[in-house]
C-alpha cells in the first residue's frame, strides 16, 4: 500500500524527501536503542600522502529477472544478526542513465535525470527532472571515487567542471577535474525503475561501537541496443538487455555523542557490512546471480559494444545528453523520410514501456521485495 510509503508524497522535491528520510531514520535508531548517538555521513577517505577522495562504499548483485528478488527484505532481516530496516524509509524512482564517456576512458562518465508523470499525464510519458553529471573510477569490486553534480537545465551545454569545483575543491583530483572537462558524447542508455530503502545493522561485534547506515535499491531495467535508440537487428529490438540489480551502499554511521573513531575503525566497519550484507544474497541467489563485474555505466558500453556498434558510428551519431529532454531536433531526421524529426524523448521512454520488455511498475517491485 502506498499508505505504507510516506516517502513517494515527495517524488517530485528532493529536499523534502531527504529531510523527511532523515526524520525517519534517526527515529527508528532511537527505536532500537541508539540514545545520545549522533549521525555521520561516510568521510573523506585519506590517503597515505594525505589527499582526500570521496569514495563509494557499495557493492551489488546482477540477477536474471527481478523476480529473483522476491522477498529479499525479510530474507535479509533474518539472516543478518543486528540488520533492521528502517520503517517507511521505502522510496522509488525512474531514470534514464547515460554513458557518456567511452570504454577506454580513465574513469566512468554518466549523466543520469529522475522522470516523473506530470498529473493526469499518459503513463507511457514521463519528463525528466534533476539532471546530474557523474564521474565514477573503474571496477565494481572495490570502493570507487565518485563525484558528482545536479545541474540546471540551462548548464547542460556547458562544461560542468565548475560545478564540480565548487562543491568538491580541493578534494576534487586533478585527473577527476581535467575528466569532467572533456565534452560529453553519449554512447548508449539504460532505462531504470529503481525501489530503495534504508537500513541500521547494529552488530558490536562487527563494527565496534559503531551503527552502519545502509542504503539499499533494487533496480530494474533496460538497455538500449544503440545510442539513439533506434531498433537493432542483430538483437531484434531497440532493447539489448534487460536485467535487475540488487544493490547496497553504506550512507552514514551512528556512533556514540563525544567517542572519537579513527580513520582504520570506520573504514573496518564499513567493509564488514558490506560483507554482511553479501553473504546471503550470494547464498540465496545463487542459481540466479549473472557473473558480471561491471557497474551499470560499463554495462552500457559492453552491451553496446557486443551488438556491433563501433566507435565511429557513435562519433557519427555524437548525441548530446541534453537532446534526450526534447522533442524535436532540426538535426535529427529519420533515416526513411529525412523531413520528420526523429522523437529522443519519446525514444528514451520505450525503455520503459516497450511492449516486450515493459518495466514493473514501483509499487510492484516494492511489494514482490517485501
Amino acid at each position: 500500500m502506498i499508505s505504507q510509503r510516506p516517502l513517494f508524497k515527495h517524488i517530485r522535491d528532493h529536499d523534502a524527501l531527504f529531510s523527511e528520510l532523515a526524520i525517519l531514520r534517526n527515529e527508528y535508531a532511537q527505536h532500537i536503542g541508539l540514545v545520545d548517538h549522533d549521525y555521520h555521513k561516510v568521510p573523506k577517505f585519506v590517503l597515505p600522502d594525505g589527499n582526500r577522495i570521496t569514495i563509494e562504499p557499495e557493492r551489488s548483485v546482477v540477477v536474471e529477472n527481478y523476480r529473483c528478488l522476491k522477498g529479499v527484505k525479510p530474507l535479509l532481516e533474518k539472516e543478518i544478526p543486528g540488520f533492521k530496516l528502517v520503517e517507511k524509509s521505502d522510496i522509488g524512482f525512474r531514470y534514464p542513465t547515460a554513458a557518456i564517456a567511452g570504454k577506454d576512458a580513465p574513469f566512468i562518465k554518466r549523466f543520469r535525470s529522475e522522470y516523473f508523470h506530470k498529473s493526469g499525464e499518459d503513463r507511457n510519458i514521463c519528463r525528466p527532472l534533476n539532471l546530474s553529471y557523474g564521474i565514477k573510477s573503474r571496477g565494481k569490486a572495490d570502493n570507487r571515487q565518485e563525484y558528482e553534480v545536479w545541474v540546471p537545465d540551462e548548464n547542460l551545454a556547458l562544461d560542468p567542471s565548475p560545478l564540480f569545483i565548487d562543491k568538491y575543491s580541493e578534494d576534487l583530483p586533478d585527473e577527476v577535474r581535467d575528466f569532467a572537462s572533456i565534452p560529453p558524447v553519449v554512447h548508449g542508455w539504460m532505462g531504470v525503475k529503481r525501489s530503495a530503502f534504508e537500513a541500521i545493522y547494529h552488530n558490536p561485534a562487527k563494527t565496534g561501537g559503531l551503527s552502519i547506515n545502509l542504503g539499499l535499491s533494487v533496480d530494474v531495467y533496460n538497455i538500449g541496443a544503440h545510442p539513439d535508440l533506434s531498433f537493432s537487428k542483430t538483437a531484434n529490438s531497440s532493447i539489448a538487455v534487460s536485467n535487475a540489480e540488487l544493490e547496497w551502499e553504506v550512507m552514514g554511521f551512528y556512533a556514540p555523542k563525544g567517542v572519537h573513531f579513527d580513520q582504520a575503525q570506520i573504514w573496518s566497519a564499513i567493509q564488514a557490512t558490506i560483507d554482511e550484507v553479501s553473504h546471503p544474497l550470494n547464498d540465496h541467489l545463487n542459481a540466479h546471480i549473472v557473473p558480471i563485474q561491471e557497474s551499470k555505466t560499463e554495462r552500457i558500453l559492453s552491451t553496446i559494444a557486443s551488438v556491433g556498434v563501433t566507435d565511429d558510428e557513435i562519433v557519427d551519431w555524437n548525441l548530446k545528453p541534453w537532446e534526450f529532454l526534447q522533442t524535436e531536433s532540426i538535426h535529427r531526421r529519420k533515416s526513411h523520410d529525412p523531413s520528420r524529426s526523429v522523437n529522443l524523448l519519446g525514444r528514451l521512454n520505450r525503455l520503459f514501456y516497450h511492449k516486450h520488455f515493459k518495466l514493473p511498475s514501483l509499487k510492484a517491485i516494492h511489494d514482490l521485495i517485501v
